[in-house]
C-alpha cells in the first residue's frame, strides 16, 4: 500500500535547526538498534532527504561526500547513511520515495553511488537497481589499507560513473571513526 500523502524536504544538516536535528536524532534512535554517536556523525555534514506523512517524520536518508577506490580508479561517490522509514510507515512507499530522491541527488553530482546494507534493507537496494559489490573490500586506515571482511557493500552506477568499472575489484573506502562502511 502506497502512501498519497508523502512530503520530501531535502536539506544540508547546516539548514536544519536544532529543534529538527534533536527530533531526527530521537527519529533515528527509534528506528535503529543501535544508533551512536559516530553513526549520528557519519548521517551529518551532507544532504538530509526528509519524509513526512501528516506532518510527521515517516522517514530518512542522508547524502555524504566519501571517497572510494575501485581498483585503481578513485570515484567521488555519494555514499548514503541512516536510511529508515518509521514502523508505522512501513510498506507505504515511504522508503521508495526516499531513495528516488537520493538516487536523483547521487545521480547529479556523483561517479557512483554506495551504501554499506542490513539484511532487512537489501531487498529495497536491489530492488531499485543498486548492484551488490562482487569484490572485497577494504578500507585506508592511519595504517595502511586493511581488509573490511563481512561488509555487504552496494553501488549505483551513475551517467558519470566510468566507463570499465569492475564490480570484482577491490573497493576502498577512506577512513573515518566508528563503521567504515
Amino acid at each position: 500500500m502506497t502512501s498519497p500523502d508523502v512530503r520530501l524536504r531535502t536539506a544540508p544538516t547546516a539548514d536544519l535547526s536544532g529543534t529538527e536535528l534533536r527530533d531526527l536524532r530521537r527519529f533515528l534512535d527509534t528506528a535503529f538498534a543501535h544508533f551512536d554517536e559516530e553513526h549520528w556523525g557519519h548521517a551529518r555534514g551532507g544532504l538530509h532527504v526528509l519524509a513526512t506523512v501528516g506532518g510527521e517524520l515517516a522517514g530518512h536518508a542522508a547524502v555524504v561526500g566519501r571517497q572510494l577506490i575501485a581498483g585503481a580508479t578513485t570515484l567521488r561517490t555519494g555514499y548514503v547513511e541512516a536510511v529508515a522509514t518509521a514502523a508505522a510507515f512501513r510498506r507505504r512507499g515511504v522508503g521508495t520515495a526516499v531513495m528516488a530522491e537520493v538516487e536523483r541527488l547521487i545521480a547529479g553530482g556523483s561517479e557512483i553511488g554506495a551504501l554499506g546494507a542490513s539484511p532487512a534493507g537489501a531487498a529495497l537496494y536491489t530492488a531499485r537497481g543498486w548492484l551488490d559489490w562482487a569484490g572485497p573490500t577494504a578500507a585506508l586506515t592511519p595504517d595502511g589499507v586493511r581488509n573490511t571482511t563481512g561488509e555487504r557493500v552496494f553501488v549505483l552506477p551513475t551517467p558519470s560513473t566510468p566507463a570499465g568499472l569492475d564490480p570484482g575489484a577491490r573497493l576502498v573506502c577512506d577512513w573515518r571513526r566508528g563503521d567504515l562502511w
